[in-house]
């Protein structure tokens, strides 16, 4: 008989989130005071909204972090992809430790040390640093974490399918577009979704990678804390945190209609065979 979970793991699991989640719910709150002093409430209020609308760095520093996280993260599923592709496809092949190793490096390289060799490269390479720079900085060390998830999705593909196509005249390419890209789609939207979401809340890596006239929102919001927090970054920063959810529950329910759609799919398919 199946007993229900003890204290000890609710009392764990109830602190653990608190600590994680109960921040977040006092900034979203705090967003809504209508005192300016950040731990005072002085009753509900959008007008640090309004404010933040009129604030031009911060606008402008917001939609350079949203096109360096869009195209960062585009360019990275794309090199993840072929990188997951490689390393479950092409089986032993000479400098294949050193190949994965270089992929999966900055899994768990310091982001200080990643950012000090690309600020280091930039400088070798005479290179001035700013939007494009911090571009190819998050596409390499979020690169990784997009090769990680689709790899797992192919580990458990099923290459008959491919092979049947193949069979029927298809061409590779084709037969990639057609079938495989479909079928792991889930794996690329989330990996596409994770690199976003890394890049959108980096720091460390695009304060040593950045340049005139490309500072990103997370180094704008840490350079007016260091002054003291206003309400207009505790509105910033709940809209940002409105993004990312619901992204995340956008890839999560197109995750699961996909994966209903190809139950359906191959059920018929085993009954059109029967």
């Amino acid at each position: 008989m199946r007993s229900g979970p003890s204290w000890f793991n609710v009392t764990s699991l109830v602190l653990g989130f608190s600590f994680l989640y109960l921040p977040i719910l006092l900034l979203v709150v705090f967003s809504f005071n209508e005192s300016r002093l950040v731990t005072v409430w002085g009753g509900f209020s959008t007008k640090w909204y309004v404010e933040l609308m009129k604030n031009q760095q911060l606008i402008d520093a917001a939609i350079i972090t949203l096109k360096v996280a869009f195209l960062s993260a585009s360019i990275a599923t794309v090199l993840g992809t072929m990188a997951a592709l490689v390393l479950v496809r092409s089986g032993r092949f000479w400098g294949r430790s050193l190949f994965s190793g270089m992929i999966f490096a900055p899994l768990v390289m310091p982001e200080v040390i990643l950012g000090l060799s690309l600020l280091l490269l930039f400088v070798a390479m005479d290179q001035s640093r700013g939007f494009w720079t911090i571009i190819l900085a998050h596409t390499t060390f979020t690169m990784c974490y997009v090769a990680v998830v689709v790899q797992s999705r192919l580990v458990g593909f099923d290459k008959s399918i491919e092979e049947a196509a193949e069979d029927l005249g298809c061409p590779p390419a084709r037969t990639f577009f057609l079938i495989t890209l479909p079928i792991i789609l889930p794996g690329v939207i989330a990996g596409w979704m994770l690199a976003f979401t890394l890049s959108l809340d980096d720091l460390v890596i695009a304060s040593f990678t950045t340049g005139p006239g490309a500072t990103t929102l997370p180094m704008k919001i840490y350079s007016q804390v260091r002054l003291g927090v206003t309400p207009e970054i505790n509105a910033v920063c709940t809209i940002l945190v409105v993004l990312v959810t619901m992204g995340v529950i956008a890839a999560s329910i197109l995750t699961k209609r996909q994966q209903v759609q190809r139950e359906r799919d191959e059920r018929a398919a085993f009954g059109a065979a029967g």
